[in-house]
């Protein structure tokens, strides 16, 4: 079986829960090397890995990014980013 976006979620939820914001944020490249698009679930969950790591410079640049990627910011990632900020 093939990963897919479902897959790379649980797998960066996993880690948001475990405090490990690296893992999270390595996974983002892992699924885009394999040519899978992130989702708003995918950046909502590795906004809330940077709140929890501590990093809200590089939860700003995922809200940055996801906007390039014309995706809209929901309620969840409001939330995640007042946290982290």
């Amino acid at each position: 079986l093939e990963p897919n976006v479902i897959t790379f979620n649980a797998l960066i939820s996993a880690y948001e829960k475990g405090g490990q914001w690296e893992k999270a944020l390595a996974l983002l490249d892992e699924l885009q090397q394999r040519q899978l698009t992130p989702d708003l679930i995918t950046y909502n969950a590795l906004i809330s890995a940077c709140e929890k790591g501590g990093q809200w410079e590089k939860a700003l640049d995922l809200l940055d990014e996801l906007q390039r990627r014309d995706l809209v910011p929901n309620v969840i990632t409001y939330s995640a980013l007042i946290s982290a900020c």
